[in-house]
């Protein structure tokens, strides 16, 4: 057996040495195209839906779940498919004909400016901390998986690992912004796609084919009895139970995602057209289906092969270093640094657009009366840029979990405020009645239900880990809230909430707001 720490090949080193090489250049190419802050948030607004919908694929199935999804995969089974299956394509569908031409037609940069326009400068704002706290933590958490694949691949130092990586992607994302990001991802994609395919053949041949890796772990023992079925129990002790998943992933969590979620929605605002919209959101749910596939079942795997790794987020790793032969194995360590790229440069340009358009660019006008010029917004863009990395960098080995995967401990974070956002989100575009008030009430109280909800977890839940019920509860109760506040209070004068609202954004045909 491997080590897992044995060094790459002189064609593997090769062809990630190119890889390297390759993003850095063509990211840095498009460097030369942004010339105003349009042109660095949301790429000049000329994106087309293949770029968009590739680009959404590549940022949702970073490091995140190459790593941190496969883990939980290694420790909980299938289950963990309902990501991909129940927990994406339906709410991708939804946000496409439902949000997206909304806030696609209001010209916003971010998801809390579009809110802010509909309720008031106090949701925006709430809003924008909520997502640049978690973003940013998101983006301190990729770079400690990224430091973790390197170790278990090459044995390399995690600090040394952890600023390369803000080398490469902070270049190239400094200098192209989104559209930087958006182009690096097709290529990230398509090296993803072929090296979780190649990963996925091999792991299947090592373990003896599909009957054979499922007898391996059923001979585990009874805690695996349960390792390939989809929907588990309600009483199930996994964080996965079939009542949360439906519900709390189903529902909730996916759809708030995929319709607020800064990191995804800002490709739709850089599409050229609405169609371009929608349909780049629709061409990332076709490739969702495959997902699962490429990343579950190698987590699957590596149980069968190796019970042992005390680690579930090593588990991929593992098996890269252990079973892929030379050539092989350099293409997939390629795709997991396509993988884990896609997931920094995705997170760090979305939480400087956050900060510039809904922190800074408030406090300028509050204070100065207008906006910062265009040219002041891109130099500060992309300082802040440099800067947001730094710190990721510095704070990501706080991040070091051994008790509680990875992805448990990111989908518990999101938990919190989801289903907030959600509800304050949808009565905003469906419900004309929904005041300033009435969503600021929504989405500070349901936080504060949601957060409660979860310290009391296991007297109230069945599960240890219960952030899919707390979700469901947190959206049921913003939405109660945002109602009964709104029926309190004054409604907004039909001239502010004009085209932000169903019956009315159809009339627009072109992007407005802010330029």
């Amino acid at each position: 057996m491997n080590d897992p720490a044995e060094t790459l090949g002189v064609i593997d080193s090769a062809i990630i040495l190119s890889y390297l090489l390759g993003v850095l250049v063509f990211g840095t190419w498009f460097g030369r195209r942004v010339r105003s802050a349009k042109d660095f948030f949301v790429a000049g607004r000329a994106l087309p839906f293949w770029a968009i919908g590739m680009s959404i694929v590549v940022s949702d199935i970073g490091a995140l779940d190459f790593i941190g999804g496969a883990g939980a995969a290694y420790r909980y089974g299938l289950a963990q498919a309902n990501f991909d299956w129940i927990g994406s394509m339906p709410a991708m569908l939804i946000a496409a004909f439902v949000f997206v031409p909304f806030i696609w037609r209001s010209g916003s940069y971010t998801v809390s400016e579009f809110l802010g326009r509909r309720y008031n400068v106090r949701v925006q704002i709430f809003s924008a901390l909520i997502w640049l706290t978690f973003l940013s933590v998101n983006l301190s958490v990729m770079l400690w998986l990224t430091s973790q694949f390197l170790e278990t691949i090459l044995g390399w130092d995690v600090h040394f690992s952890i600023w390369l990586t803000v080398v490469i992607v902070g270049i190239y994302t400094v200098s192209g912004g989104l559209t930087a990001v958006v182009m690096t991802d097709v290529v990230q994609m398509v090296i993803m796609l072929v090296g979780g395919v190649a990963l996925v053949v091999l792991c299947l041949v090592e373990a003896g084919g599909w009957d054979s890796m499922v007898a391996k772990i059923h001979a585990l023992g009874e805690v695996h009895d349960d390792h390939f079925t989809l929907l588990l129990p309600h009483d199930t002790p996994t964080p996965y139970p079939w009542s949360g998943i439906v519900f709390g992933l189903g529902v909730v969590l996916s759809t708030s995602y995929f319709v607020a979620n800064q990191a995804v929605v800002q490709r739709t605002l850089g599409a050229r057209t609405e169609w371009d919209a929608k349909a780049g959101m629709i061409f990332a749910a076709f490739f969702k289906l495959l997902i699962p596939i490429i990343i579950y079942i190698p987590g699957i795997a590596a149980l069968a092969l190796y019970d042992d790794i005390q680690d579930p987020d090593r588990a991929v790793p593992t098996l890269v270093a252990r079973i892929l032969p030379v050539g092989l194995r350099g293409l997939m360590f390629a795709a997991f640094l396509a993988a884990l790229m896609s997931s920094v440069d995705s997170y760090l340009n979305s939480s400087v657009t956050i900060f510039m358009t809904d922190i800074y660019g408030k406090w300028h006008r509050f204070f100065k009366a207008d906006g910062p010029s265009s040219s002041q917004t891109l130099v500060l863009g992309r300082l802040l840029t440099a800067v947001l990395m730094v710190v990721a960098a510095l704070t990501a080995r706080h991040f070091e979990n051994d008790d509680q995967p990875i992805y448990v401990f990111i989908q518990t974070a999101f938990s919190y405020f989801q289903g907030p956002v959600l509800a304050v989100l949808l009565l905003g575009i469906l419900w004309r009645r929904a005041t300033g008030f009435g969503g600021e009430a929504g989405l500070i109280l349901g936080v504060a239900c949601t957060v409660s909800l979860s310290y009391m977890g296991e007297r109230l839940f069945p599960s240890n880990d219960p952030f899919l019920f707390v979700s469901v509860w947190g959206f049921l109760f913003s939405l109660a809230v945002t109602v009964i506040v709104s029926l309190l209070t004054r409604p907004e004068p039909p001239e502010k909430i004009e085209g932000l609202v169903y019956g009315s954004v159809v009339k627009s045909k072109s992007p407005g707001g802010a330029p």
